[in-house]
């Protein structure tokens, strides 16, 4: 068996459908009881103790960082009979700034993980392709996408080859102690998967970068200070790079990583 964490999210829900594809037994964790296709089980991380029914007979897990006590969530799991984690973590571990608060959890969730004695694989993607999705409140506004960092280019990854990256770690041998660094095929600005995106809904969408300061702006009614100060880092002081492109989708796979033109065609009716 096979626990998945997140699986209401974009790559969790993707990783048990995947999961499924391939005839895996999979366990999706939720919060609350949730309308999803086959078996879940209702626990809390941060409450390890919550996890007993969720971890019964679990031999897998895919495990999203950043919980309140990752050692204990990880010796709970040990525990309960677990013996491989896949974690999505992120690019932003390499830039070992623990002042910067997303690259400090990624941080110690991986520290975690390591020092857990579970076999582990660690999945760093680029930026989602679904971060797209939050574009949806202007878009049934009108034609005009607002965003911050409109100057920088993102090798963007579909959840879909993060999730059959994640297949093939929690199924097959030899992806022990190993750090995959995913990306889609190709590096675009924002301008330039709106134009896709415009493309694919048959819409006149335009693009608008916004300020820094009109971006600070708009982040702020929406997320902690510490995030905002976090992606100013990575986009505008540029010390994170998510143009690298990364053959690894193909690789552990055996098929590309999908466009955004691809992913957009699949989520066409999100955004209509």
């Amino acid at each position: 068996m096979i626990l998945v964490t997140g699986a209401t999210g974009n790559v969790g829900g993707e990783v048990v459908q995947a999961l499924r594809r391939a005839g895996a037994p999979v366990r999706a964790l939720v919060r609350e009881p949730a309308d999803l296709p086959g078996e879940q089980a209702v626990g809390d991380l941060d409450e390890p103790d919550s996890l007993a029914p969720a971890l019964d007979g679990v031999r897998g897990v895919f495990l999203l960082p950043g919980y309140r006590d990752m050692p204990g969530l990880l010796a709970r799991m040990r525990r309960a009979g677990v013996e491989r984690v896949v974690l999505l973590s992120s690019l932003a571990t390499v830039t070992a700034d623990t002042r910067n608060a997303i690259s400090a959890f990624m941080i110690r969730s991986e520290t975690a993980v390591r020092e857990s004695g579970l076999a582990w694989t660690f999945l760093r993607p680029n930026a989602f392709m679904s971060n797209a999705l939050r574009w949806l409140p202007q878009l049934r506004e009108g034609d005009v996408v607002k965003d911050a960092f409109g100057d920088v280019p993102i090798a963007s990854v579909d959840p879909y080859d993060i999730a059959a990256v994640a297949v093939r770690a929690l199924l097959d041998p030899g992806h022990e102690a190993r750090v995959h660094e995913l990306s889609g095929p190709e590096r675009l600005l924002p301008a330039q998967r709106l134009a896709i995106l415009a493309e694919v809904l048959h819409r006149d969408l335009r693009f608008h970068a916004l300020t820094d300061e009109e971006a600070r702006a708009d982040m702020s009614g929406r997320m902690p200070e510490e995030y905002i100060q976090a992606f100013f880092s990575f986009y505008s002081d540029r010390t994170l790079d998510e143009s690298k492109i990364y053959p690894t989708v193909e690789q552990v796979t055996g098929h590309p990583p999908r466009t955004f033109e691809q992913w957009a065609k699949a989520h066409a009716d999100d955004f209509r």
